[in-house]
């Protein structure tokens, strides 16, 4: 048998980080497919943040969820029959729980701790599928070239909802006879407000995909 030369060395290492990325995908699926399941059985109806059954994909962290759910079984799946998947996809996805992430984190969790954001579906959406995503993406994702431009286009997302959000108030009311389009109170102090609050979390966005950007191009 041929000694093992150095090249083959950094095939054996790339192998076991694809092995690696890909347990951590399943992960994902598992983890965020239940949050998923949790709300369209109506198991946390009660809770804050949690609408009844499909009415939860008016929230951001559900559709952010989802999207890095279905990113995930992409990359499951291209990696079953040996194809590559573009990073981008990836980058957007992670940085939208990612700003999930920090926004319940560092502001409405110490806040409102009186909204239980990490009980029930939440907690699957709020901490352990952003967790899981992020280690995946910067630690064992497969090396390949990330243009810094691609930040740019994980706002997409974030700015596409807003505006949304913002037609919906307009057109529909804000008030409604069952409760209300603001469901997140962004507009109780106006629109020039509710504006300037997307605005700062589009920022924030972008920023979460900057840090990844440079974290994971430091990691080799």
């Amino acid at each position: 048998m041929d000694p093992i030369k150095n090249g083959d060395r950094v095939v054996i290492k790339r192998n076991i980080r694809q092995d690696i990325s890909d347990g951590l995908n399943v992960i994902i699926v598992c983890l965020a497919g239940a949050g998923v399941y949790r709300l369209l059985k109506h198991m946390d109806d009660e809770n804050v943040l949690v609408s009844s059954g499909f009415a939860n994909l008016k929230y951001y962290t559900s559709i952010s969820n989802i999207l890095c759910l279905a990113t995930a079984i992409l990359f499951l799946v291209l990696s079953v029959i040996n194809k590559r998947c573009p990073i981008l996809p990836k980058l957007i996805s992670v940085s939208g729980v990612g700003l999930t992430f920090l926004v319940t984190a560092v502001f409405l969790a110490p806040s409102h701790p009186e909204l239980n954001l990490y009980v029930g579906a939440n907690r699957f959406f709020h901490l352990w599928v952003p967790i899981a995503a992020m280690i995946e993406f910067v630690m064992f994702e497969q090396d390949r070239r990330m243009p810094f431009k691609y930040t740019l286009y994980t706002v997409i997302p974030t700015l596409l909802y807003g505006l949304a959000y913002l037609i919906n108030c307009l057109v529909n009311g804000i008030k409604t006879e069952t409760g209300t389009n603001d469901w997140y109170g962004f507009l109780e102090w106006g629109y020039p407000t509710g504006i300037l609050i997307f605005a700062v979390l589009i920022i924030l966005n972008w920023a979460i995909a900057c840090l990844l950007w440079f974290i994971k191009s430091k990691i080799k």
